[in-house]
């Protein structure tokens, strides 16, 4: 007997989304999720007082005024603008690429002093009219100092492979600042929840009946049958048992610790842009809500990250959007248009390399979608 309008397979944004739409427009909703607590990717958990990010850092940003004003129904964002620091060899940098990046490399002091040197530098890379690869773009765009201290070493890491096998189109653009402004998203919109992002979750399913450690394709006829229609987040090849072929993800492993000391980087994030470094970034969790009392705490929590293969039983956080994996996933989601019942939203179901204001936009969308055929 279906007892439900919707089963929504996963508690991440676009399922909390989806669900909260729903119920608020008197439909039956169960969320289940094989995790142990709400959230997917961006849970969090008090730690000595501090907000941490379980999965690497979530910082929210949106041009979206729609997704703005529904997220701000479920916690209230603080004024945390994110400014992270490259570290290459021992050599801090500002990020995105600015007026104080241009300075500690080159010494230049006014835009027009960088802007000739960025010239300069691209000059030398003129006879590469249509770049192959990941490198020869980046190389036309920046030249090769920035490209060897900045990109080089932080993306191989990133994707698992050399830049020179990674398609150019994955940086097709890079932003360049001639300003002395360090605040790397330019959306409307910036913050972090200031009750942290596990209680704006509770917020969010406040009301809905939710069921966790339930893993979907273990009970996948059952769980089907209770519902007029599956709301899916999971990863779309599984869901099709990989018929067509498995897609590439990308995953991360995170080494977590608690020092006694108030304040150890002195900023939110650090990327480690060199080759040598293992892992590609470290994350002090207390200052992303520097503002409230958590930061006069005499310890602190950090948080390596390390991109690692993806395999299965890991967990996908990136996918991995090159010409073969593109293709794939189209005719995945021509399979999926078979699916009558069936929904897919979210990075994995769809696919994409998703912000998270715009899994909430779809998930936003997919409900309007919804109901305008009721």
């Amino acid at each position: 007997m279906q007892k439900y309008d919707y089963l929504i397979v996963g508690s991440g944004l676009f399922g909390a989304t989806f669900a909260r739409k729903m119920v608020d427009s008197k439909k039956r909703v169960l969320v289940i999720d094989k995790r142990e607590q709400i959230g997917g990717n961006c849970a969090s958990k008090n730690v000595e007082g501090i907000d941490v990010h379980l999965y690497g850092a979530h910082i929210f940003h949106t041009d979206f005024e729609d997704v703005w004003q529904f997220i701000n129904r479920f916690t209230k964002f603080n004024n945390f603008i994110n400014t992270p620091i490259a570290n290459y060899n021992g050599q801090l940098f500002c990020l995105p690429f600015n007026m104080h990046t241009f300075y500690a490399l080159w010494g230049v002091k006014t835009p027009q002093e960088a802007e000739e040197r960025l010239a300069k530098e691209r000059a030398k890379f003129l006879h590469i009219t249509e770049p192959k690869n990941l490198e020869e773009k980046a190389l036309t765009l920046v030249g090769e100092e920035i490209y060897e201290i900045l990109i080089k070493g932080y993306t191989e890491k990133q994707w698992g492979i050399k830049a020179t096998e990674l398609p150019a189109f994955i940086i097709s653009r890079l932003p360049f600042r001639l300003s002395f402004d360090n605040n790397y998203f330019l959306d409307r919109y910036q913050g972090i929840p200031s009750d942290g992002y596990n209680k704006m979750f509770k917020n969010l399913l406040d009301g809905i009946e939710v069921k966790l450690g339930v893993d979907f394709f273990n009970n996948r006829a059952e769980l089907t049958s209770l519902a007029k229609k599956v709301v899916f987040t999971g990863r779309i090849d599984e869901y099709f048992d990989y018929s067509l072929g498995e897609l590439a993800y990308r995953s991360l492993k995170f080494e977590t610790e608690i020092l006694e000391k108030k304040n150890h980087q002195g900023v939110a994030v650090i990327n480690y842009t060199d080759s040598i470094t293992p892992y590609t970034r470290i994350i002090e969790h207390k200052h992303f809500r520097a503002s409230d009392s958590s930061f006069n705490i005499d310890k602190t929590v950090v948080t390596k990250e390390y991109p690692a293969p993806f395999t299965k039983g890991s967990e996908p956080y990136y996918v991995v959007n090159d010409e073969r994996n593109n293709n794939l996933a189209n005719q995945y989601r021509e399979l999926a248009k078979s699916e009558k019942n069936v929904i897919f939203g979210g990075r994995l179901a769809e696919y994409k390399y998703y912000d998270m204001d715009d899994i909430i936009k779809s998930g936003l969308d997919a409900v309007e979608k919804e109901l305008s055929m009721d």
